[in-house]
């Protein structure tokens, strides 16, 4: 085998991108002058977006000089309807966009000598790196299954995000922290708690603090979400700010509401907890007197706000044991436990 070749190329879906991968592209790369990697575009298929798939690759090669990565599109509806039909076309694509003789194509050992690979290029050497029982396919079954398969770059994609709301003193952020700890990742807590005593007293907020409030939950979250284990907790969202931003006469409501309502559109939550005011109400000093003696109509007043904003939730109530057993439960179905 030459110490080193000029071309070479190595192809995939990356659908998503593995660790078996990784290692495949890492070889090939120190094999090479320059490794084209080509990432593959089903229009037709329910893939992964493209962009993103890109972007993995990106991150993952970005340090390494001279690796490239192009794009090469197909229509075929499955993987499995990718027939020689395809393959001369694409083939064609490739060597166009590379402009060089390649040198060296790689592929894994779930591929052989009568694959795309060997036929398309018949002009280059083909090298089969062997498999280590990674596979796209059993990810895409369940990555939670497999978290130690994927990349860190990859891992944030996957994180399932489960939001607990409900009124005050009902033990959200005492359960998310639980949840946290029991499920081994991170959680994020309200942003709000420290930024509505600025002025000693909620009931004396300004309309800048709703502001503040509204984008540090976010970011925080999208921060959280790069570092969390399968999973993230949320205590509490944009709507339950938007709900305190009406209940403590938030002088700038009207510009908040529009701006809770936008980040509320971009909120995805796979798993929302609604905590029952069913449990005793502990004063720590900042809570609602008002809220303590009507609890049920100003939690109901949240869960309308969460319909009116077309979400569902699971409604989580009893004890606190009987509250942490259910979200448990939920969150192992969530994950497919």
């Amino acid at each position: 085998m030459k110490d080193r070749y000029d071309v070479g190329m190595y192809g995939g879906s990356f659908n998503p991108l593995h660790l078996g991968h990784v290692d495949c592209i890492i070889q090939a790369a120190n094999m090479c002058r320059e490794l084209f990697v080509v990432l593959s575009c089903g229009t037709n298929r329910n893939e992964i977006n493209y962009r993103i798939r890109y972007r993995w690759l990106y991150q993952i090669t970005k340090h390494i000089g001279n690796v490239r990565i192009i794009l090469l599109e197909d229509s075929a509806p499955t993987k499995g309807a990718y027939t020689e039909e395809y393959w001369d076309a694409d083939a064609r694509k490739v060597k166009s966009q590379i402009g060089r003789p390649i040198d060296i194509v790689f592929c894994g050992s779930d591929y052989d000598e009568n694959s795309f690979w060997h036929k398309c290029y018949p002009e280059s050497i083909l090298r089969i790196f062997p498999r280590n029982g990674i596979s796209s396919t059993e990810i895409r079954k369940n990555p939670y299954l497999h978290w130690d398969w994927l990349p860190e770059v990859v891992k944030p994609f996957y994180v399932k995000k489960v939001l607990l709301m409900g009124g005050e003193s009902t033990g959200k952020s005492t359960l998310t922290i639980n949840l946290a700890n029991r499920f081994g990742t991170n959680f994020i807590d309200e942003a709000g708690r420290d930024i509505s005593e600025r002025s000693g007293t909620d009931t004396l907020m300004l309309s800048e603090d709703f502001t503040e409030i509204l984008l540090q939950h976010k970011m925080n979250e999208i921060r959280a979400a790069e570092r969390s284990n399968k999973v993230l907790f949320i205590d509490t969202d944009a709507l339950v700010t938007q709900f305190f931003m009406n209940f403590l006469s938030d002088p700038g409501i009207e510009k908040n509401k529009a701006l809770s309502d936008a980040i509320d559109g971009v909120n995805a939550y796979d798993l929302i907890l609604f905590l029952e005011p069913d449990v005793d109400f502990v004063q720590d000093g900042g809570r609602s007197e008002v809220i303590r003696d009507d609890r049920e109509t100003y939690s109901n007043q949240i869960k309308e706000l969460l319909r009116s904003h077309g979400k569902s939730f699971v409604t989580v109530s009893g004890s606190y044991q009987e509250r942490y057993e259910k979200a448990v439960a939920e969150v192992r179905a969530l994950l497919g436990m």
